[in-house]
């Protein structure tokens, strides 16, 4: 270690290292005067650069990582208003250069259907546009990701996601939601990679292209509303009443473009009184959702009762400009070939979820578990009552 210090304080003061760090002076004087790195594409790609410059120069030279801390030091001294200088920052350039370089060349942002049809297609400079620099061209993924995700997001994706389809995944929606940082991280947290879209549902057989494609990525499977807290016994009405009451967190959970309407949401069909558990609006679904909760595993006969309701809300509700209504189920467990064999003969549109909520434990249960400190002494009492070939 002491070599390596040795070796990068005299590097730190010879002409290779005094070289490279006059080059890179020159580089940020003029991305200050180009944009003040204050625009968010100009500082994303000055990044990209940054971090291509030092992983190159670590691979082509016998540095060390040392360096970065003696770059780190000259950088802030030469400039001290700007921010990104600091040692961590530099070595998050590092891995973002690093990263996105191993993404496939091809890998960009897919607008989503609907959207697709709006954005004219990227001309060929746009494709394969090259830096400012010189030779190394950066990837489409990141000139788009320039104009539009702030380097926080970026940091976060750094961090917990390693796979680059599920790094698209993300940039996607948050470019399309418009995240904020806690709320990427928080998507992150709950898998929703693996959660968007993988509800089992009849979408393909009740409804056209390319909404029954829109459609299905818009539920997940399971739900998770960590945001509740129940005790039980506790039935749909509670469930109901604590979502409407954190509706703000569970119109996140659901999804952009949901639009509450109403719990309990009652329907007169012939001489009968029926109430939705809860009715949604969608906007670019352009349908009214009815969504269902049930306490229990699922039943066939619960998509039955379903597909009545819809047919309510498609006669009763739905005016001409509206699309059918889809209704999701959410229920606490499923059999797979179970749920698909109930959805395979019904005309109307619906997916089936399951849902996990928090459980606290009730206080009568509380009072009769042992104490850390009881466990504890029970331990203790243990150890000195063993002999001494016993296995605690």
């Amino acid at each position: 270690m002491s070599d390596e210090l040795n070796n990068n304080s005299a590097l730190a003061k010879g002409g290779d290292y005094a070289k490279w760090l006059r080059e890179l002076k020159s580089k940020i004087r003029s991305t200050q005067l180009r944009a003040a790195l204050a625009a968010n594409r100009e500082l994303i790609l000055f990044y990209w650069e940054l971090g291509g410059d030092i992983s190159r120069k670590l691979a082509e030279t016998n540095w060390g990582a040392k360096v970065i801390d003696q770059l780190a030091k000259d950088l802030r001294s030469e400039f001290p208003d700007m921010q990104g200088f600091s040692r961590r920052n530099l070595y998050y350039t590092k891995k973002f250069y690093e990263v996105f370089s191993a993404f496939p060349r091809d890998a960009e942002i897919v607008p989503r259907l609907g959207a697709q049809l709006k954005n004219a297609p990227q001309s060929e400079d746009e494709r394969q546009t090259v830096p400012r620099g010189g030779a190394q061209r950066i990837p489409v993924i990141v000139h788009q990701i320039g104009g539009q995700l702030p380097w926080s997001h970026i940091k976060i994706l750094l961090d917990k996601v390693s796979d680059y389809k599920e790094s698209l995944f993300y940039i996607n929606q948050t470019i399309e939601n418009g995240w904020s940082r806690d709320v990427l991280a928080l998507q992150i947290k709950s898998d929703l990679f693996a959660r968007q879209g993988s509800a089992i549902s009849n979408f393909k057989n009740t409804l056209p292209e390319p909404q029954s494609d829109l459609a299905q990525q818009t539920i997940k499977d399971p739900y998770t509303f960590d945001f509740l807290t129940m005790t039980r016994p506790y039935n749909e009405r509670d469930i109901e009443s604590q979502l409407v009451e954190h509706i703000t967190k569970f119109l996140l959970e659901l999804g952009k473009g949901f639009a509450f309407v109403g719990r309990q949401y009652h329907l007169e069909v012939g001489e009968t009184d029926y109430y939705l558990d809860l009715l949604f609006y969608h906007i670019k679904l352009k349908c009214y959702v009815v969504i269902e909760l049930k306490n229990t595993k699922f039943i066939a006969e619960y998509a039955g009762k379903l597909n009545f309701y819809l047919s309510a809300v498609d006669s009763l509700l739905k005016t001409d400009s509206d699309n059918p209504t889809i209704g999701i189920l959410l229920c606490r467990d499923k059999n797979k070939i179970e749920t698909e064999f109930a959805l395979r003969d019904i005309n109307k549109p619906m997916g089936v979820s399951e849902f996990t909520l928090t459980e606290i434990l009730p206080e009568e249960l509380k009072g009769s578990l042992p104490t850390v400190e009881e466990i504890e002494a029970d331990f203790n009492q243990l150890e000195e009552t063993a002999s001494p070939n016993d296995e605690v």
